[in-house]
């Protein structure tokens, strides 16, 4: 995504203030409806009435100069001290506004810190903060300045205006580059809610909305790199309502946002959602530029992963077809051989196996030999065979995929990581457990070393606790799913579903090892968090139940057991014919669970008649 800083600095830069000292009065912003506001923009300034500016010009009221007592000896020109000084500032400010180089503007910004006092010098320290930002200098740089303007603005007196929401979004901005993501969640929070103060006091348009649109972009950035995708959503969902409201109805860039929103839909799967907003964006794409354009062709490749998402696979293929086709005329050779491997796993999903690695065969001629796209058609061939149970080929090009992408770790850490899971996915349809543990290990040791991947190592270390579990390696395997709720709590939230999933196994896990107790309590765990992520009639909330049951069972809590095989048995009930089998199956444990309960009440009988002082009957039972 493209930095905030960038659009507000070239916004800024139209408007730019003649003076700085005015700007930072008790009156910065005169209120929700004021034109005459010295900060008219978010992204630029603009200029205000200053009584410094008005400066008395020498002999101003000497009309005649015969007028004037002095008429032998003509006395040159002077200025007060205080107007000297008013002067110096001015020119100094002027010399500020009209530097358009990095380097002159900070030359300007060094000459007036000895005329002006930090409070006065806040515009200038967030207006270079801005102009480092999107020149990618040092973050450290960045924040530096940005710090100082903070000091200016956090104010009892300007605790709600909008140079502060600015300041707090740049130092957003500092922190994400410098992977603090923590403290750049932080500024960014707290500019949201002075932005919501502001709106809710009617500030809207040009002078609000650009710094808005600013701080919904940063937090989605931030959010989507501690893997909070889905809150990272609302927040794209706000940047593209921003822009509709400030830009032309089917804009060029309305297309690029709906595209930007369709992407993040597909890194969590949910094509469903992706399906209209990137069909909004071909639409754009298509009225402004033809049906030939390379963002035409971007947008029929990403339409064409849609369309294989919902399982259309002969819709992908043709939207990949059509874009594979535009990338040629343009010469686009990257994109096309990326286009190129999804053609081959859309064909792959289509049964086309043939097809398939004809098509991987043409692009690993155009490949080089020791590229990311070479080990990635390999990956894919890999597939192609082991679909067809055809093992020891799949596992030939696996093997020279791994090859490549181990001299390719320290250059592209997340993109060699990705792979090792794909391939370790393809060992796992192989019965090849140990390989792909190994796979997956080697996966999580990079992603550990990048705090921005904390939820893809979270979900790879949860794989690797499952398939320790179903290997019968249990004991090894309780840490790894304990460590991966840890994380993947920390990014997706307490009540994700995809924490449950990990509860769930540990609470398999746990009845392994017979200790039920345990195994109850992750079950129930795992349980209230389906219920509320997908609803206690989903399939798999009707699993971590029964599971939960059989945990009550094991431990001799007849009752319990009872009554949550109960809440089974009306789960599926409400799922109609589609689930007969399950529901026969539940009655049938149900059924079991009443004889057992029975039983152990007759077992009780003569224990409760002659009670052993040595006894505890609670244990017993268990």
């Amino acid at each position: 995504m493209r930095k905030a800083s960038v659009s507000l600095l070239s916004h800024l830069s139209r408007h730019k203030p003649k003076s700085f000292a005015p700007l930072l009065s008790r009156n910065y912003i005169s209120g929700p409806s004021s034109s005459s506001s010295p900060l008219v923009s978010p992204t630029h300034f603009k200029p205000s009435a200053k009584t410094h500016g008005l400066l008395f010009k020498p002999n101003q009221f000497r009309t005649n100069p015969i007028r004037n007592m002095d008429t032998l000896v003509e006395k040159p020109n002077q200025l007060s001290s205080r107007q000297r000084k008013i002067q110096e500032k001015t020119e100094l400010e002027e010399a500020f506004e009209s530097a358009n180089t990095t380097e002159e503007m900070l030359k300007a910004f060094k000459d007036m810190e000895s005329a002006f006092d930090e409070r006065e010098l806040g515009l200038g320290s967030l207006k270079l903060g801005l102009k480092l930002d999107q020149e990618g200098e040092d973050p450290e740089k960045v924040l530096s300045f940005a710090n100082r303007a903070l000091k200016a603005f956090d104010i009892d007196d300007q605790l709600s205006s909008l140079p502060l929401a600015m300041t707090l979004q740049l130092m957003g901005s500092a922190n994400y580059d410098l992977k603090r993501f923590a403290d750049s969640l932080g500024y960014l929070n707290r500019a949201n809610r002075i932005l919501g103060r502001l709106e809710l006091e009617g500030f809207s348009g040009e002078d609000f909305r650009p710094v808005l649109h600013a701080v919904q972009l940063e937090l989605a950035n931030a959010k989507t790199a501690i893997g909070r995708r889905e809150e990272a959503l609302e927040h794209l969902r706000k940047c593209l309502e921003i822009k509709e409201v400030m830009l032309e109805k089917d804009s060029m860039e309305l297309g690029k946002a709906n595209r930007d929103l369709a992407e993040a839909y597909v890194a969590i799967l949910n094509f469903k959602e992706a399906l209209s907003y990137c069909l909004k964006a071909l639409e754009i794409h298509k009225e402004h530029l033809g049906q030939n354009s390379v963002e035409v062709a971007y947008d029929r490749r990403i339409l064409g992963v849609i369309y294989t998402g919902l399982e259309e696979h002969e819709k992908a293929l043709e939207q990949n077809e059509l874009s594979r086709k535009v990338l040629k005329n343009w010469g686009r050779s990257s994109d096309l051989l990326r286009a190129e491997i999804d053609a081959a796993n859309m064909q792959i999903a289509l049964g086309k196996y043939e097809a398939a690695i004809n098509t991987l065969k043409g692009v690993v001629q155009t490949a080089d030999k020791d590229s990311k796209i070479r080990a990635l058609v390999f990956i894919t061939m890999g597939k192609a065979f082991c679909d067809q149970e055809k093992f020891a080929d799949s596992k030939r090009c696996l093997e020279i995929a791994c090859g490549i992408l181990d001299k390719k770790e320290t250059t592209s850490p997340v993109e060699v990581a990705e792979a090792y899971s794909e391939i370790s996915m393809q060992y796992e349809n192989m019965n090849e457990y140990e390989t792909a543990i190994s796979l997956l290990k080697r996966s999580a040791a990079l992603l550990q070393k990048l705090p921005q991947e904390q939820a893809s190592e979270g979900s790879v270390t949860a794989r690797i606790g499952w398939l320790l579990l179903l290997t019968g390696k249990v004991a090894e395997a309780i840490p790894h799913l304990e460590s991966a709720a840890s994380t993947l709590k920390e990014c997706f939230g307490p009540k994700h579903y995809g924490v449950g999933y990990i509860y769930n196994n540990l609470g398999a896990a746990y009845l392994e090892l017979d200790r039920p107790q345990s195994a109850a309590q992750m079950f129930a765990v795992a349980k209230d968090i389906m219920d509320v992520s997908l609803g206690p009639h989903h399939t798999d909330s009707i699993e971590a139940c029964q599971n939960l049951s059989k945990a009550y069972d094991t431990m001799g809590s007849y009752a319990l057991a009872i009554e949550f095989q109960q809440r089974v048995i009306d789960a599926w009930e409400s799922h109609g014919s589609s689930a007969e089998d399950e529901l026969r199956e539940a009655h049938r444990l149900l059924e079991q669970l009443k004889k057992k309960a029975r039983g152990a009440l007759s077992n009780e009988l003569p224990m409760k008649a002659l009670p052993s002082p040595h006894t505890n009957v609670s244990s017993g039972s268990s």
